[in-house]
């Protein structure tokens, strides 16, 4: 019996449910299909589609081959189990809204078609429906659902299938440089080569790298942008390139051999943190779109493009800030702790939608994740589940003094400011003229001075979430 696999943010051999169904079965057609709409939600971003080539690459390889189709799967599929003499299709859940929908309607077309049709949860280690509250619905508050899922139980991952392939019929699929998915001219991703290893070995040796040089001390270091003590698997876990069962397995051992408990504990509320943000958006579909909090659609967001272009471009005159945007685009990867002010920076200080920064995050950020991207942007925001209180609005000086002490963060990605020192660096305009001449500064020229006054912008946030706060109460999902 032939079995269709149909990888979609899966893209890895071990711990893949459906892949070690369909190899039960006998020889199976792996697939990977390009659909440009993503099944009814938004196209892949820049920066995404570049890492999906490498990582189809390595998986083709793993493999031993791997076929790439185009279009919508209701078409695809049943003509490729047509070509392939394939009786059955697997895959592994995804469990975005659109997502949802168009693998519900597609279940049911295809076994009215004749063939037999299974999905499994590869991506999950709970499932959204399986972790409820006493009274059965969905949470709503991160630590208690985090509570909650450290009581269940989770499954071992097991080791990668062994995959006999199908014969197939000659010229079946396209080449992956036909797709076009990397930037030409310019290539604005050159610097993630350099960066990052997609595909299943690069995760496996992400994941072994920072539980022996990154976990000790990870409470307390992930904060720091100069610092090494991240993981940086967001984008290969997105991919489906590792899971997060290998993940908790992987770090319980360590763990268990290390006692490094605190740290471990820390690192597997991160996990947590992607698990709630899914929780989130399969039982509040509408989540990405619009705002949690009804409130907030009356709020009195600015519609500045000379803002949002500078925020973008990392020319806020915020060095924190702006280190933050500058790494983003160099390498597709922003440190947690600096989205943080980097997302409060653009809804507080410039008083932004949140949703533009999400467009561009979800554009530039190798890890770009629906749940994630929506849900952690509405928590800075305010407008969100379990949200940051409204009064807290990050002063971006004090951030940076606090979380890159020396400035070396700073340094390397705003390098006009390389010669300052440590105790201006963070806020350049409350230098000496004499300090900013011998460091070669010109403010407004070679860095521009901060665009808005902080201690103004944090009255006018507040007093914009006043406004609203009124219809603010017990108006949430």
């Amino acid at each position: 019996m032939t079995t269709i696999i149909w990888f979609r943010q899966d893209l890895r051999t071990a711990d893949n449910p459906a892949l070690s169904q369909a190899v039960a079965g006998g020889p199976v057609v792996p697939v990977f299909i390009l659909d440009e709409t993503q099944g009814g939600g938004r196209p892949l971003g820049g920066a995404s589609r570049w890492w999906l080539h490498h990582s189809l690459s390595a998986l083709s390889d793993a493999l031993g081959g791997l076929v790439l189709l185009r279009g919508d799967p209701a078409k695809v599929l049943p003509d490729l189990a047509r070509r392939t003499g394939a009786t059955s299709v697997v895959w592994n859940r995804c469990y975005e809204p659109s997502a949802v929908a168009r693998d519900t309607r597609l279940k049911a077309e295809l076994a009215a078609g004749g063939l037999a049709v299974a999905s499994l949860n590869a991506s999950l280690l709970n499932e959204p429906w399986t972790v409820t509250t006493q009274d059965g619905g969905p949470f709503k508050v991160f630590t208690p659902f985090w509570r909650a899922c450290r009581r269940l139980p989770v499954e071992p991952p097991t080791p990668a299938a062994r995959v006999k392939l199908a014969k197939l019929p000659k010229g079946l699929g396209e080449r992956l440089a036909d797709w076009r998915l990397l930037p030409t001219k310019p290539n604005w991703a050159e610097g993630f080569e350099s960066a990052w290893t997609p595909g299943e070995a690069g995760a496996r040796h992400r994941l072994d790298g920072f539980l022996a040089d990154g976990l000790r001390g990870y409470a307390e270091l992930r904060d720091r942008p100069d610092r090494q003590n991240v993981s940086r698997l967001s984008p290969h876990l997105h991919f489906g390139e590792i899971s997060p069962r290998q993940i908790f397995a992987a770090l319980s051992m360590h763990m268990a051999d290390g006692g490094l408990s605190r740290d471990g504990e820390k690192f597997l509320a991160e996990l947590g943190w992607r698990e709630f943000s899914y929780h989130l958006l399969f039982h509040f579909p509408t989540l990405a779109e619009r705002n949690w909090k009804p409130a907030f659609d009356a709020y009195p967001w600015s519609s500045d493009q000379k803002h949002l272009s500078a925020w973008q471009r990392g020319r806020t005159g915020y060095p924190i800030v702006d280190a933050g945007m500058r790494e983003l685009w160099a390498t597709g990867y922003m440190h947690n702790r600096v989205r943080m002010i980097a997302a409060s920076f653009l809804t507080k200080h410039l008083l932004m939608d949140w949703r533009r920064g999400e467009e561009w995050f979800w554009d530039t950020l190798l890890d770009a994740d629906i749940a994630n991207n929506s849900v952690s942007w509405q928590w800075v925001a305010g407008s969100g589940a379990d949200a940051a209180p409204y009064f807290r609005i990050f002063n971006p000086s004090a951030q940076g003094e606090r979380f890159d002490s020396d400035g070396d963060y700073v340094r390397k990605w705003v390098p006009e400011l390389e010669k300052l020192p440590s105790k201006y660096i963070h806020a350049p305009w409350t230098a000496p003229e004499a300090v900013l001449r011998e460091a070669k500064i010109r403010l407004g020229a070679t860095y521009p001075g901060p665009i808005v006054d902080h201690a103004h912008a944090r009255v006018r946030a507040l007093d914009a979430f006043k406004s609203i706060s009124h219809a603010n109460r017990g108006n949430e999902p």
